[in-house]
């Protein structure tokens, strides 16, 4: 549709580049052409807007078979509006000049005469072909024949029409009679597969004869195998007896050798260590007969020195408590007896243990106050 605007009692028109436009005031033809853009007046302007770009037409009829079964035909026809001066003239594509609309619905009387066209040869293939090969071969019978049909038609070019291709998208048969067409290839498909199924039993049937025959074969020939190895098992076993026979006599005597040479070695080490075991003890004791002399002498030596030490400690010990003595007897010499007395008593107590207690009884007290009266009385 057209892009129009106002202006003070003006109009401009912009028109699309698929959009043919004719623009007449009176008989004059103003302007012609697609994309146009102008100013007009809207009372004295008649427009025609005609699309020029490629249009699809999809279309869906029912039509009727050689053998009275009704088929749905699926098409599409794409068309061009190829002289825009002659379709203006013949069909109304006129347009307000202040809305830019259609007056009227040239697109659908033009969809109406296609659809009627291709319908009309359709059907007259169809109606002459059977249903079966309406449904194999109808597709491009009823293709070929809608295309040379709308090619042949008069009325299409003088209305400025150009039809560019006819496609037949499907035939369809009524749904209860495409399944009881789909019927018999299902069957058929069906006793395939029962068939390809036997065939495969029949096959793995074979196969597990085969494979049982296989595993007896290999049973037997393993149980012949196994014979075999048991027998030679046996020899290597004592091939392997004898053989370790001879190794144990080989070894046995090199042991024998070997013991002989090392005890004959151990015999010389043993002499040769008993030797200098004997010259190490020979040593040894005369070291030691040394050392005993050396320190008998020595004891002897300090048990003489040690000896006339004491000896010499004692005299002198002697000496000084006989000085003592002396001098002690000729201090207490002119001291009385009481005094003597006493001083044994002083010295006897420092000599005694310690006391922590002394009971004197009634009778001792009383012969030692006796004795002391007595004493004193005297």
């Amino acid at each position: 549709m057209a892009d129009i605007t106002r202006r003070l009692g003006w109009r401009h028109l912009r028109g699309a580049p698929t959009a043919h436009i004719r623009h007449h005031r009176g008989t004059e033809l103003l302007h012609d052409g697609p994309g146009l853009s102008f100013w007009y007046r809207a009372l004295s302007a008649a427009l025609s807007e005609v699309p020029v770009d490629d249009r699809e037409l999809a279309m869906t009829f029912h039509a009727r078979t050689s053998d009275f079964q009704d088929v749905a035909v699926q098409a599409t026809v794409t068309y061009r509006v190829s002289d825009p001066a002659l379709a203006s003239a013949r069909l109304d594509f006129s347009i307000d000049p202040d809305t830019g609309v259609w007056r009227g619905a040239p697109l659908e009387q033009l969809g109406t005469l296609l659809t009627e066209s291709a319908q009309q040869h359709a059907l007259d293939v169809l109606a002459r072909t059977t249903l079966a090969s309406a449904l194999v071969d109808g597709v491009a019978a009823v293709r070929e024949r809608v295309a040379a049909g709308l090619g042949a038609e008069q009325r299409l070019p003088a209305t400025g029409i150009e039809v560019v291709a006819v496609r037949v998208v499907a035939l369809r048969p009524e749904p209860e009679v495409e399944r009881a067409l789909r019927t018999p290839a299902r069957e058929q498909i069906q006793e395939e597969a029962d068939r390809a199924t036997y065939q495969r039993r029949a096959v793995a049937v074979e196969r597990e004869r085969a494979i049982a025959e296989n595993e007896l074969a290999s049973q037997i020939e393993l149980a012949r195998r196994e014979e075999q190895l048991v027998e030679q098992r046996g020899t290597n076993t004592r091939r392997e007896a004898e053989e370790n026979a001879a190794a144990d006599g080989v070894r046995a005597e090199a042991e024998a050798a070997r013991t002989v040479k090392l005890a004959g070695a151990e015999a010389e080490r043993s002499v040769q260590l008993a030797d200098a075991e004997a010259r190490r003890t020979e040593r040894l004791a005369k070291a030691e007969a040394e050392r005993t002399v050396r320190l008998a002498d020595a004891e002897a030596n300090r048990a003489v020195r040690l000896a006339r030490a004491e000896a010499e400690a004692a005299r002198e010990v002697g000496e000084a408590r006989a000085q003592a003595q002396a001098a002690w007897l000729r201090v207490h010499a002119d001291v009385d007896v009481s005094t003597l007395h006493a001083l044994t008593g002083s010295r006897l107590a420092e000599n005694l243990p310690s006391i922590d207690s002394v009971t004197i009884s009634p009778d001792v007290l009383t012969g030692l106050l006796t004795k002391l009266g007595v004493r004193d009385g005297t």
